[in-house]
């Protein structure tokens, strides 16, 4: 039972990012922004949670408190994100999406610090409850391919409200799982970034993480403009999150047999394959195939990064420790997002290509981690 409340929250959760960040660029498009303005937007959706992000993750280990910071913020998100109705400008889209994302990102790291915790203490696997979120998020993404093939584009705004709804009601199911308080003099962030091995950890994954980049923000865009349709789109981006399902599945066996440290390093060398193979053909098959990769470069380096956190960090600066990952993370993915928009008008798909070496450079620091563990 207690499982099945954290997996409702996590499917609603990803069915508001799988409705809208597939499609969210040409919504952006749509209210006359250009690439450059479109990349600077997606950046600022990541890079002003690195003020908002820590210190709500503060609070939550100060005071061992989760599902009631989930709940504040999810409702205060919500309400934010209506206001797009009325934006038409790039600065008026732009305030919004600052104000939204320092509601909307810090429930993430709380709610994966709110899973593990739950999951140590009553036995639950952590993959089979993330699994559900990546279900929903192929849903929204198939189904809002198909729906833009006969709706105008606003529908994208106006299914995300609704799942955002959902997803506040979610809330209020969550297990109240209380986590030891932190006892120590010094603030749960010196604590954390005291550990070399989570720095070390910290620069590889976000390189990684980042490295997805201009897949994020332009792979609709340019897959359309070669011709592909809206459901085609929707359905590469299920099929990669549909390879992720398979990877959490069996998310525990894979953690013990190959360790933390070395699924992110296979996921940052999966990355450099993917990139310059995708930056290289917009051919269906050869998509179809690549997509499979997403396994790989966002569900290992994720898995690990979860495991890694769990196994190696104090429980009292769990959210912390989640926060500080999601943080550098989103900064890193912010930089990349900004320089895709650039990357992107000047030279379209071979944009790729230093995402590439954004993930390779990922994998080889994750293999240095992974050796010194030895």
């Amino acid at each position: 039972m207690i499982a099945a409340k954290l997996a409702i929250y996590y499917a609603a959760a990803f069915a508001v990012i799988g409705a809208s960040m597939p499609f969210w660029p040409l919504w952006l498009q749509s209210r006359n922004l250009g690439p450059e303005e479109i990349g600077l937007v997606m950046a600022f959706s990541v890079v002003f949670k690195t003020v908002t992000n820590p210190l709500i993750a503060a609070i939550a280990d100060r005071y061992g408190e989760r599902k009631r910071l989930i709940i504040l913020l999810t409702l205060l998100a919500t309400s934010i994100f209506s206001l797009y109705f009325w934006s038409h400008d790039f600065w008026t889209i732009a305030i919004i999406t600052i104000v939204f994302h320092a509601f909307w990102s810090p429930n993430m790291p709380l709610i994966e610090s709110l899973t593990i915790q739950t999951a140590k203490l009553k036995a639950l696997n952590y993959g089979r409850v993330r699994l559900w979120g990546s279900c929903t998020f192929i849903i929204g993404a198939w189904g809002m391919g198909r729906l833009l093939g006969d709706s105008p584009i606003d529908i994208v705004y106006w299914v995300t409200l609704c799942l955002l709804a959902l997803t506040v009601l979610s809330t209020l199911i969550l297990p109240d799982t209380r986590v030891a308080k932190l006892e120590s003099s010094n603030s749960p962030i010196r604590v954390v970034l005291a550990n070399r091995s989570f720095i070390i950890f910290i620069i590889a994954t976000a390189l990684i993480q980042a490295s997805h980049a201009v897949y994020y923000s332009f792979s609709t865009i340019h897959w359309k403009s070669v011709g592909h349709s809206e459901a085609v789109i929707g359905w590469l981006w299920a099929e990669g999150v549909i390879a992720e399902i398979f990877l959490f599945i069996w998310g525990d066996k894979i953690i013990k047999h190959y360790g933390a440290a070395r699924l992110i390093t296979m996921a940052g060398f999966a990355g450099l394959i993917r990139w310059l193979l995708i930056g290289s053909t917009h051919m269906l098959p050869m998509l179809l195939i690549l997509q499979l990769l997403h396994a790989f470069t966002f569900g290992a380096a994720h898995l690990g990064a979860m495991y890694f956190i769990a196994q190696r960090m104090d429980p009292s600066v769990s959210a912390t420790a989640q926060t500080v990952y999601a943080v550098v993370v989103g900064f890193t993915m912010g930089l990349s997002a900004w320089a895709s928009g650039i990357l992107y008008g000047n030279f379209g798909s071979h944009a790729y290509y230093l995402m590439a070496a954004m993930a390779g450079s990922g994998g080889a620091i994750a293999y240095g981690l992974w050796r010194d563990r030895k």
